[in-house]
């Protein structure tokens, strides 16, 4: 398998897709990872593993209908596999391993059969101290962005999931590329001011667009980069609700082609004005888990 990964929007041709099946029981208060799940716990409304299957073939379907191979996880028992794009990521041709929470160790074990399949030299594995989740990671061209959290207290957030260690070995891996490392707001205790990956907050979509949620960000100079960056008329400013629902964790197939969950109708509006075809899906069980389609989907292949 020749990896090829240069931006977030290219025609894409192979695709890892998790998997609910077998997603185990309810977890505690305690295994919660976020603070979105942690709220459906306590309110008993945690997705049911039948739905968030029927959400995910549905995404399956429309990623076939566009001619996107697609691989799937083999079945852990009893283990949620849904958000694939935090185990690992690929920049350029190379499938790089994320330093993931330890309890979803084997996640990545459970895709061997495509590790079988890419050169061996290929796969990077960080170092140990270099945490590091792909939905924090954007490669765009001759740049990389990299959602990080920079604070003395990061051992203290569990949504803090990327450091300046990784931040300093993706510069070494790829030296020619310029990358610019963003401090997101975290919180373990309030899902709508907790950006868990930079996904959560920011994504390019189309030739030139990018939707973006302002008070996702710590340090405003840094949202202002990225806003200079696609520049003013390009970007979509999501409030903070439609953040929480994850309106930016949507998921391009092509710069002509997304999918998007159908809830998100002033987004969805917004895309359809720029041209730019919009698969709807449902997908709101699986998002009370804070992640969307975006973190469900780790690809392989863009043209």
């Amino acid at each position: 398998m020749n990896l090829h990964i240069t931006n977030e929007t290219s025609k894409l041709k192979a695709v890892v897709l998790g998997t609910a099946e077998s997603n185990g029981p309810i977890p505690t208060l305690e295994e919660a990872y976020d603070p979105k799940s942690k709220e459906h716990i306590k309110a008993g409304t945690y997705p049911k593993e039948e739905d968030m299957i029927k959400e995910m073939e549905a995404v399956a379907s429309v990623l076939k209908k566009y001619d996107v191979e697609v691989y799937r996880p083999k079945i852990i028992e009893d283990y949620n596999q849904i958000f694939t794009r935090d185990i690992a990521f690929v920049i350029d041709d190379k499938f790089i391993k994320s330093n993931i929470l330890p309890d979803r160790g084997q996640e990545i074990e459970a895709i061997e059969h495509v590790l079988k399949q890419i050169d061996p030299s290929k796969i990077i594995t960080l170092p140990e101290d270099a945490h590091i989740e792909g939905g924090d990671v954007m490669p765009m061209g001759d740049h990389i962005f990299v959602g990080t959290y920079k604070g003395k207290d990061y051992k203290d957030y569990i949504t803090a999931r990327t450091n300046l260690k990784a931040v300093e070995a993706l510069q070494q891996i790829f030296p020619e590329k310029k990358i610019v490392s963003f401090s997101l707001k975290k919180s373990n205790t309030i899902a709508k001011d907790n950006a868990l990956h930079l996904d959560c907050c920011f994504q390019p979509v189309g030739k030139d667009k990018a939707i973006i949620y302002k008070d996702g960000f710590l340090i405003e100079e840094e949202y202002q980069w990225l806003v200079n960056f696609f520049g003013k008329a390009n970007i979509y400013e999501i409030t903070r609700d439609e953040m929480y629902n994850m309106n930016s964790n949507i998921f391009s197939i092509s710069e002509d082609v997304v999918i998007s969950e159908k809830g998100f109708t002033r987004l969805n509006s917004w895309l359809r004005e720029q041209g730019i075809t919009v698969e709807e899906v449902q997908y709101a069980e699986i998002s009370k888990q804070e992640g969307l389609l975006r973190c469900s989907t780790l690809p392989l292949i863009r043209e």
